[in-house]
């Protein structure tokens, strides 16, 4: 099995970046420090830079991820994925739909890991049949990354996981204080932006939900 595959089959953690928190080039200190704790994934979400400059972090964090053996994701951009050699691919609702991904990543004979962003059950039910990897259920608590969107609370983490087939992730306001109340509710593996890229060390902060997602220890 290559090792791409392995580390998505056994992901945890997946961590968002926070660009609000960080210089770019502190990012990719914060980035080879969230890799170094425990994060499994990180998701580079750009939305306000300009191309050029999504495309030089991007080949930077690349670089980090295939260094430490970790992926690296993009949020939303097909061609931002493929011009900067992403592990993988998360879209929303509002995105390039997931056959439409997959019809042009065949055309261009490039693979990518596909993730789809859900909020209710029956966005969840629908991406049972989609062709994706993975869905991400939230947010689950209010957070300012997300200001559009009402959290969907702890009910719909423990409704999707009844249902679920596919690998799922929850996210949204999630941090070490309420990480066991989302595990309670069947959750095995978190996406989380602030209380990584806005801690003091993201690679302790990593450490501590790496334990915790592993079962390793209580922090």
């Amino acid at each position: 099995m290559h090792w791409v595959n392995r580390v998505f089959r056994d992901f945890r953690l997946y961590a968002v970046t926070d660009l609000n928190s960080h210089s770019q080039s502190g990012i990719l200190r914060a980035v080879e420090s969230a890799y170094v704790g425990g994060a499994d994934i990180i998701q580079l979400r750009s939305k306000n830079l300009p191309m050029s400059e999504k495309v030089r972090l991007g080949l930077a964090i690349s670089k980090i991820a295939n260094r430490h053996k970790k992926l690296y994701f993009v949020n939303d951009s097909l061609s931002l994925a493929l011009l900067t050699s992403a592990h993988g691919l998360h879209v929303g609702q509002d995105d390039l739909p997931p056959k439409e991904v997959r019809r042009l990543c065949k055309k261009m004979k490039q693979s990518l890991l596909l993730g789809l962003s859900t909020h209710s059950d029956a966005q969840a039910k629908r991406a049972q049949t989609e062709p994706i990897d993975y869905f991400a259920v939230g947010p689950v608590f209010a957070t300012p990354t997300k200001p559009d969107y009402r959290s969907v609370g702890l009910g719909l983490v423990e409704r999707v996981g009844r249902f679920a087939k596919k690998p799922w992730v929850a996210i949204g306001g999630i941090d070490l204080k309420n990480l066991d109340l989302v595990l309670e509710k069947g959750a095995s593996r978190v996406a989380v932006v602030r209380a990584i890229f806005s801690a003091k060390s993201p690679e302790l902060a990593c450490r501590h939900f790496t334990q915790k997602l592993r079962g390793e220890t209580d922090v």
